[in-house]
């Protein structure tokens, strides 16, 4: 757009005699950048009315960016390198995409308008059901003869003619709704009269003509190369270095006449009763009262710094009592240290206190703004956090997310802070050995012999400073799009193909195009035997092959010796984990040093250490050891097997059903069981250690049969979309979907409903299980091992959401106690009275005529309606257990 001096260049005729240093670049997007969905063109962009300022050493190419209808053979223009088309406009600030057409073919503006808009600018920016009626003919209307904008123009139905809405008599409030039409008053009188003499013929309404722009196709081919060259330098308006302005729905046409209105696209504006707040009238106030808090006063803002207000002997205090709050001389020098260092000063000095008193030792501080405590600066990181980072930034690049996967306990905020800080530390690391050693000689791969190889370097950007280049490739490899041995130089590949490395054609059009021509990885085909390899000496193929098709040695193509092999391949190890099946990294995904057991850390309530990582051993071989619960590792909630589960299958466990936990009974239940039955918790939710509630689940759980295994035997759970009741186990063998749910809570139930926020999604989490039947592409359903920003999983923020038992309200066995004493009482209410024969709600003791009693037992050789209490029960039955032992009686009594 422009060229421009240094920043910190003078004002006025002096600033002229500086080198140009910068550069002014229009900025275009990607459709894959701002949208979800796939565009197969390469060469279409979107167009912004949004510019950045960059060194001029950053420029890399020219490239030719042309509207689309400027174009006459579209096919040709992208298979010229370099060159690239736009139609459309996206807007980052608003998040949405306008259409872009030419200026001349705006006709519905009147001529004074018209004029401006062509003489300023090539293209209008507008919505897509705004551009047939600005390219429509000239509207008037037809009362006044005046210009009829659409927003305040209705057209009759009949006559096809527009009116002013308050030059029709009535004045109309508001357009026609959806759907329905309007006629003027002529048009309406005549229908009547039609209707009157029932001469009403029916007659199908043409459709309406547009003078829009059609679509444009492909184009037709063109041989000649002249006609394309004429359309780069086609002459294209500017105003203030701008081709485009935004002319749409929200767009009040005189004011495009004034030279400082705004291009930029607008929304709907915010006005009327939904938008704003009734403010009640000001009170009446005492004239006399001056002292009032205005808008943008101390007390409505957060001072961050009065330093500019201070006199001198106030700033000789402040740097003295800074110089008192750390010795560090590296911290002195940090921005965030200093920034808070002042803020604190400054809210010190306005609430009147001296400057002593300001402390650095709490790292914490509270804004105004927010309702609880933040840190200034990021915690420090410790030795292992920085290697995880530096091996991170070895295998992926400056790819920051796969980056913040490796380094678990930071989120992505402080992944590329710290980046930044590692980069200008590497850099200055690296200036400070130039300074003292002299500028380092270039590799051999990099020193050109002549100035024509100079330039073939520089085509494919062997001197490139981000590292693209791999110089020194291994001998076996292949690119990770075409599959290909031979090449140039090679790339670095994006984060997601087979191989790490590109061949030249390739990482040249990713890096210029974003354009990659994968070509599927055939399969490994099977070791051909030696009587096989003398079938095709002797021109006979094995069974099974094609009669056409290709041998099975494949000719060597080139023979260079220049030729550069692609490099190796990252040594980081990766492991599959057995609940969803997706690779990571080890210490992210653990592996069972006994039998080879895979899990995600955080799917089975894992907590290792670095150091302890290779030696992590599951819970289920560790209790071979310990014996801190049964040996017999069968799930207490799913149908008995014969064989022991927990020595699984041979070759090690392949299935996440492996992963237990040990009980407060010393038996053990599936994690999954454990955590998608609602009534059962756990003592330490953060490592799903000692499940509670078992002996406390519902009779209907354990006597339901299972749908898929038709066991009755086990605890059942009912998928969250219809009535089917299934075991954990299951439902997990048969592939149903186990996940967790955000639902949205109420208003008047959030203080009595615990929420929680996941993925940035606030909430109630459910624990979720639906048949595979169902349609779940409509739900948000997050898997076992899906990870937020701060690296938890799923299960790990419902664990400890919902999972924990009270702990701290009382000891294990109270706790046990509390929970079967409803069911007890229950069971012996239920039981006893029907059983003896009793109706009465409210029966009476016939001794002791108490009426609160757990059980009731009848009294058949008094009374049919005599009862006796618990109490006085058992003590009749120890009165007769006496008496018969008196009489040398050794017949033991059963009692109900």
């Amino acid at each position: 757009m422009e060229f421009l001096p240094p920043e910190d260049t003078p004002k006025g005729p002096e600033g002229s005699l500086y080198f140009y240093s910068r550069v002014r670049l229009a900025w275009y997007y990607r459709p894959s950048d701002v949208s979800d969905r796939p565009v197969t063109d390469s060469r279409l962009l979107l167009a912004a009315i949004y510019s950045e300022v960059c060194d001029i050493n950053q420029l890399r190419a020219k490239c030719h960016v042309v509207h689309r209808d400027k174009i006459s053979d579209l096919s040709g223009w992208k298979k010229r390198p370099d060159r690239f088309y736009f139609n459309r406009l996206f807007d980052p600030y608003i998040k949405k995409e306008f259409e872009i057409i030419q200026a001349t073919d705006v006709r519905n503006l009147p001529d004074n308008i018209r004029d401006t808009l062509t003489s300023r600018y090539e293209y209008v920016v507008a919505e897509k059901d705004v551009v047939p009626d600005l390219t429509d003919a000239l509207r008037l209307c037809d009362t006044c003869q005046i210009w009829c904008p659409s927003p305040d123009s209705v057209q009759c139905d009949h006559c096809k003619r527009f009116f002013h809405m308050r030059c029709v008599q009535p004045p109309l409030a508001a357009k026609p709704s959806r759907g329905y039409g309007w006629t003027c008053a002529p048009c309406s009188k005549r229908h009547e009269e039609e209707v009157d003499s029932r001469d009403v013929r029916s007659a199908v309404s043409a459709p309406r003509k547009t003078n829009a722009p059609p679509a444009r196709g492909r184009g037709r081919p063109r041989k000649d190369r002249t006609q394309a060259e004429k359309e780069e330098k086609l002459p294209i308006k500017h105003y203030r270095m701008w081709p485009f302005r935004y002319f749409g729905q929200f767009t009040v046409a005189e004011d495009t006449l004034d030279p400082e209105d705004l291009i930029f696209p607008r929304a709907a504006t915010r006005l009327g009763p939904k938008f704003q707040a009734t403010v009640p009238a000001e009170p009446e106030q005492d004239p006399d009262v001056t002292d009032q808090d205005e808008r943008g006063g101390d007390n409505t803002i957060e001072i961050l710094s009065i330093i500019h207000s201070l006199t001198e002997a106030e700033m000789a205090e402040v740097e003295a009592c800074k110089l008192r709050l750390t010795s560090d001389k590296k911290l002195r020098s940090s921005v965030d240290w200093l920034t808070e260092v002042i803020h604190r000063f400054s809210a010190t000095a306005i609430a009147g206190k001296p400057l002593s008193s300001v402390n650095m030792k709490s790292p914490m501080r509270v804004e105004k703004w927010k309702k609880y405590e933040t840190r200034y600066t990021d915690k420090e990181w410790n030795i292992e956090e920085i290697a995880a980072f530096e091996d991170a930034i070895a295998a992926h690049g400056p790819e920051l997310r796969a980056v913040k996967d490796e380094v678990h306990n930071r989120s992505i905020h402080e992944v590329v802070r710290f980046y930044g800080h590692w980069k200008a530390g590497k850099l200055g690391e690296e200036n400070l050995r130039i300074l003292e050693h002299g500028v380092p000689a270039k590799p051999p791969n990099r020193q050109y012999k002549d100035e024509a190889e100079a330039a073939v370097g520089q085509r494919v950007g062997l001197a490139d400073d981000e590292g693209s280049i791999i110089s020194h490739p291994s001998k076996s490899a292949t690119c990770g799009a075409c599959r290909t041995r031979e090449s140039s130089t090679w790339w670095k590949a994006p984060k997601g193909l087979s191989t790490s490395i590109l061949c030249d054609t390739c990482g040249t059009n990713w890096r210029k195009y974003a354009d990659l021509n994968v070509r599927p990885a055939r399969e490994e085909s099977v070791p051909a035997t030696k009587k096989d390899k003398e079938k095709e000496k002797n021109g006979e193929k094995r069974e099974g092959t094609p009669l056409a098709g290709p041998v099975a040695k494949r000719p060597r193509t080139s023979t260079s010796a220049h030729s550069t092999p692609p490099p190796a391949v990252s040594t980081t190890p990766q492991i599959r984990c057995l609940a969803c099946h997706k690779n990571g990294p080890l210490g992210k995904v653990l592996k069972c040093k006994q039998c080879d057991f895979r899990v995600h850390a955080g799917a089975c309530g894992a907590i290792v250490t670095p150091d302890m990582v290779d030696s992590w051993v599951c819970e289920v071989c560790q209790n071979e050891e310990t014996q801190e619960a049964s040996l017999n590792a069968e799930c207490l909630l799913c149908p008995r097997e014969r064989k022991s589960l927990h020595q699984g299958p041979p070759g090690g466990p392949l299935d996440f059903l492996h992963a237990r936990k040990p009980t407060e009974g010393q038996g053990w239940t599936h994690v999954l069981c454990s955590v998608f039955i609602s009534e059962l918790t756990f003592t330490d939710a953060s490592r799903l250690r000692l499940v509670e509630g078992v002996s406390s689940l519902s009779r209907h759980r354990w006597t339901a049969k299972c749908s898929l295994c038709g066991d009755t035997q086990g605890a059942v759970i009912r998928c969250c979309d219809c009535t089917k009741e299934f075991h954990a186990s299951c439902a997990w063998k048969h592939g149903h979907k186990f996940g967790f749910e955000i639902q949205p809570v109420k208003s008047s139930r959030r203080e009595t409903t615990i929420t929680t926020t996941f993925k940035g999604e606030s909430g109630c989490m459910a624990a979720v299980i639906s048949c595979k039947e169902h349609d779940h592409s409509k739900r948000d359903i997050y898997g076992i091992c899906e990870t937020n920003e701060g690296g938890q999983t799923a299960l790990e923020v419902f664990c400890q959401a919902y999972k924990q038992a009270p702990v701290d309200q009382a000891h294990a066995l109270l706790r046990k106690a509390r929970r079967l004493d409803p069911l007890l009482l229950n069971n012996i209410r239920l039981e006893t009275l029907p059983h003896h024969g009793t109706n009465d709600p409210d029966p009476e003791c016939y001794r002791c005529h108490t009426h609160f009693s757990p059980a009731f037992y009848a009294i058949k050789h008094l009374a049919p309606d005599a009862f006796h209490c618990h109490a006085c029960h058992f003590r009749e039955n120890e009165m007769q257990m006496d008496k018969e032992n008196a009489n040398g009686d050794d017949t033991s009594m059963v009692t109900t």
